[in-house]
């Protein structure tokens, strides 16, 4: 998977340093195609209000999955970012291009006093996330947050893009990536071939929907999803152990969130019903990473995914 990541990257800086040259310095080599003093100040409309940026942000906090994977996406290092509250480290796929980002906490208690001493001048986060501590945030630095997560995330990079004075490049990428579904979608003949995404968590079955970070990835592919009811939550169904049959379709994709002896990931598999799943006998059940697949909520994810999946299906 790591020669994946690296190359998934390093479309994506390409198309970055084509339209603006290094993450926080003029690159000598590159032309910047708009000047930067010419973008900002900026007002940014997002999920909280409105929101004055006055300047090139160079000290930017991220406070979730997607806007670490958007930041990175669009050639910004972050000075700042939290993790997920089952690992002490960032995502996987984005953990090269992270290493110099310090920790402020996890998703789900972001550490105000750290993220302060880091005198940010841009905090990136969501309305889902950290809607109680907008306020909080905005008296450290100007703060944009978007309405949603998951199925959004297009969106969401723009947003941040906005935010950064990078929408050329979001634009560019977006459309390399959708470029590339398309063509995944061509060389697995992907009409009538039925999709499941499962996610074991906590010793649930999770089987995500149309209206996920996921879902949306093979809808541009053209892949059909298996589609089963959902309660409370529309981005995934979730099913007891017992009904682990109800996942199966032509092509099963399956991970855990969490090491897989706590998930119950590796109970499932070693129980009676995996083994009849007519993608586990015809060797169409492919295990994913975790952080790309489900986790991660971005474009260099969203690019990943559509590598791996026409390297091991294509």
């Amino acid at each position: 998977m790591k020669s994946h990541v690296l190359g998934a990257v390093g479309v994506v800086a390409a198309l970055v340093l084509t339209a603006c040259g290094s993450t926080s310095e003029a690159d000598p080599g590159v032309e910047p195609t708009v000047a930067a003093d010419a973008l900002f100040p900026r007002t940014v409309q997002h999920a909280m209000g409105e929101t004055e940026i006055p300047a090139e942000p160079e000290r930017v906090v991220v406070l979730d999955t997607g806007e670490l994977d958007s930041a990175l996406s669009l050639g910004v290092t972050p000075v700042g970012g939290v993790t997920t509250d089952v690992s002490t480290g960032f995502l996987s796929y984005l953990a090269e291009g992270a290493a110099d980002v310090e920790r402020v906490g996890t998703i789900g208690e972001p550490d105000l006093e750290a993220i302060a001493a880091l005198e940010p001048d841009l905090i990136l986060s969501n309305k889902v996330r950290h809607e109680d501590l907008y306020d909080e945030l905005s008296r450290i630095a100007p703060t944009v947050f978007a309405e949603r997560v998951g199925a959004v995330w297009e969106e969401n990079l723009l947003l941040a893009a906005e935010a950064l004075g990078r929408e050329e490049q979001a634009e560019q990428a977006v459309d390399e990536y959708q470029r590339a579904a398309v063509e995944l979608g061509e060389s697995l003949d992907a009409a009538g071939t039925t999709v499941s995404a499962v996610r074991i968590v906590e010793g649930t079955i999770r089987v995500y929907t149309r209206a996920s970070f996921i879902g949306t990835v093979l809808a541009d592919a053209g892949l059909e999803q298996l589609e089963l009811p959902t309660d409370e939550v529309p981005t995934f169904a979730e099913l007891s152990a017992e009904e682990l049959t109800q996942v199966d379709a032509d092509i099963v994709l399956y991970s855990s969130y969490g090491p897989a002896d706590d998930s119950g990931e590796a109970a499932a598999l070693a129980g009676p019903l995996w083994p009849r799943l007519r993608a586990v006998q015809e060797d169409r059940a492919l295990a994913v990473e975790d952080d790309v697949f489900f986790t991660g909520i971005g474009l260099t994810a969203a690019n990943l995914m559509i590598e791996d999946l026409a390297d091991r299906l294509g």
